[in-house]
Parts: C-alpha cells; structure tokens; sequence
C-alpha cells in the first residue's frame, strides 16, 4: 500500500540513505561529499520550518522523498518554490515520483504558491552519472524549460550542464498571499 505523508525528523537517517546514493553515485546531484546525518537534519528543519516535507511509503518503508524550498530567497520570490525529489534507486519507475510531487503540488497551491521551480543536471550526452531522464520527468509534469548554464558543474572529472524547469500552478493576481507552513 502507497502513503504519502509529512517527514518528520525520525525518517532523516533513510532520507539521507537515499539521497547517499544519488551524491555518490550520480550527478543529478552536484553535492559532493554527502552530508553528515547532523547536516542533513539541519536542512530538514530549515525546510519543514516553512515549506512541505514529505515521503512516500509503498507497505510502510520510505521509498522516497520530495519537499520545496526558498527560490533565490528574496521577498519578491515568495510566491515561487523550488522543488527536490529523490526515490530510492530500486523503487524508481514505479509511479512514485509522479505521486509525490502531485501531493507537493497540491500542498503549495494551498498555500498560495504560483510558480515551481526545478534546477536540473543536464548531461551533453547521457553516460553512466546523469541522463535526461530528471529532465524527462519533469516535462511529463508539465514543466518547461526556461534556462540552460552550460558546463556550471563538474563531478566525476566531468563537466555538466543545469537546466531550470518552470511549471506555473496558479493565477498571478495583485492581492496574492502566501500561507507558509503546509501540511497535508
């Protein structure tokens, strides 16, 4: 059985072991070496302080995580977020992703969020730590491609692209107000 819900501070250890692998092992991440669990706490608290945290369960273990944060951290910007997701690398391609960013989604445009924001590693040709397919994902959603750096990140002696995603979520009116501090 698939569950969605809020993180809390007890699910930090698998969250990182998740996202562990993704620092080591790939360049979807530019993060390199992975944080220390204390670290990864620290951010997780930044985080829930303001904005949604969440994990999907599929028969009661973790099998990932998404959340959204700050985009560039300037007042101006409050009605912007920008979005992280990561599955465990043996529960990917089961609809899982797709799940959880659709409660994320669902969180934010309670709180009044309008636009979400993706920053993406984007390879110059796939190879063994990065392929399109975040990208992929992403245009599935409904996000579109809005800005390109080229060869911004270097890990594993390589050089790598980012891209941005934008999906728009909600009506930009003159009295728009962010309600921080979303749960499900």
């Amino acid at each position: 059985m698939v569950a969605i819900r809020n993180a809390t501070m007890e699910d930090a250890e698998r969250l990182l072991e998740i996202y562990g692998y993704y620092v080591d092992n790939t360049a979807i991440t530019f993060e390199f070496p992975a944080p220390t669990l204390d670290e990864f706490k620290v951010r997780m608290e930044k985080t829930m302080s303001r904005y949604p945290f969440l994990v999907i369960l599929n028969n009661g273990k973790i099998e990932g995580y998404a959340h959204a944060g700050p985009f560039v951290g300037r007042a101006a910007y409050a009605w912007s977020c920008e979005l992280t997701v990561y599955i465990a690398p043996k529960a990917r391609k089961c609809g899982f992703g797709r799940k959880i960013y659709g409660a994320l989604e669902e969180a934010l445009q309670k709180m009044g969020i309008l636009n979400l924001y993706a920053c993406i590693g984007y390879p110059d040709k796939n190879d063994e730590y990065l392929t399109t397919n975040s990208a992929d994902f992403h245009a599935h959603l409904g996000f579109k491609t809005v800005g390109r750096f080229y060869k911004c990140g270097r890990k594993f002696g390589r050089w790598y692209h980012m891209i941005w995603m934008e999906k728009i979520i909600g009506r930009h009116r003159n009295n728009a107000e962010v309600n921080f501090k979303s749960t499900l």
